[in-house]
């Protein structure tokens, strides 16, 4: 059998920055071993594999894999996924029901620009534990950062839509810019708590029209750092609304976020949040990619 792989770099306009992601075109016929095989070999934090058998609740499925296990869901290989799919279609301005191991998710193909806006639903909101002294300090150890780093008009907690991630606010970008994870503390605390990404992050962004600076770190499912996340901004975009950061808009509040600097991948997406008066319902987050390569394997 014959398989189209692309790389594409995520939330991005140009090559060799952003998020890259492997996308599997035509993954119908892969088993789940044959598709973590692939994960492994194309080593990037993940790979998607596109399934195209149609019914009436949705268009395409779409699975993912890191290079160690398959995750219900991820953003940037959705934003990459969804890029390919539209440029090989021909696809402008679409809605794309995408079934997912988090759900049937709409993603929103947009013509912007002479190229094309990937724009993701993400799944239902959901806010977990806010961290205990014992584990914040086990989480401090793990990051290499003190109490006094953090951002105390937030709590640190874990938060999901889809996919979930601890969400951990600090004062000041140089701090967030010298971190350097203990691997082995972090990847034992997510087995504590369930929760396999890190997503620290500050306002401090110094850059004009950016909210957020931030860095995800999830070593327990083989990723050390991630340049550009998905689903740690989207349930950040959550977090920031439930406790007040943000404004609360039916019609939705937009921010942008950007990522990746330190490891030389930096890039930028959009999160709109939309709330009703009193919490969020609904998290979009919207980006650009960039196909790097294009190849075929045969199994």
């Amino acid at each position: 059998m014959k398989i189209e792989i692309f790389q594409v770099d995520s939330f991005t306009t140009k090559i060799f920055e952003g998020n890259p992601a492997a996308v599997v075109l035509n993954a119908d016929d892969l088993s789940e071993q044959q598709m973590q095989q692939i994960a492994r070999e194309m080593n990037n934090s993940e790979t998607a594999f596109i399934i195209n058998k149609q019914n009436d609740d949705y268009d395409i499925e779409v699975r993912f894999f890191t290079p160690l296990k398959e995750v219900p869901i991820c953003g940037h290989a959705t934003i990459a996924a969804h890029y390919v799919y539209a440029k090989k279609n021909n696809i402008k301005n679409s809605i794309i029901k995408q079934k997912t191991k988090a759900g049937i998710l709409p993603i929103e193909i947009k013509s912007e620009n002479d190229d094309l806006t990937i724009i993701m639903t993400q799944a239902k909101i959901e806010f977990g534990e806010i961290f205990k002294e014992e584990i914040t300090e086990k989480l401090l150890q793990g990051l290499g950062i003190s109490k006094h780093d953090l951002d105390n008009s937030l709590p640190i907690q874990i938060v999901s839509t889809g996919h979930s991630k601890v969400m951990i606010p600090l004062k000041r970008k140089n701090v967030l810019d010298s971190i350097k994870i203990n691997s082995m503390i972090l990847s034992e605390l997510s087995s504590i708590i369930n929760c396999n990404g890190f997503y620290t992050f500050t306002f401090d962004s110094q850059e004009e029209g950016v909210l957020i600076a931030g860095r995800m770190f999830a070593p327990a499912i083989g990723i050390n750092e991630d340049p550009v996340t998905g689903n740690a901004n989207g349930p950040l975009g959550a977090y920031l609304a439930k406790y007040n950061k943000i404004e609360k808009k039916k019609e939705g509040f937009t921010f942008k976020i950007k990522q990746g600097e330190i490891i030389r991948r930096k890039g930028y997406m959009n999160v709109h949040v939309f709330s009703n008066e009193n919490e969020p319902e609904l998290i979009k987050i919207s980006g650009n990619a960039k196909i790097v390569f294009e190849t075929k394997i045969n199994i």
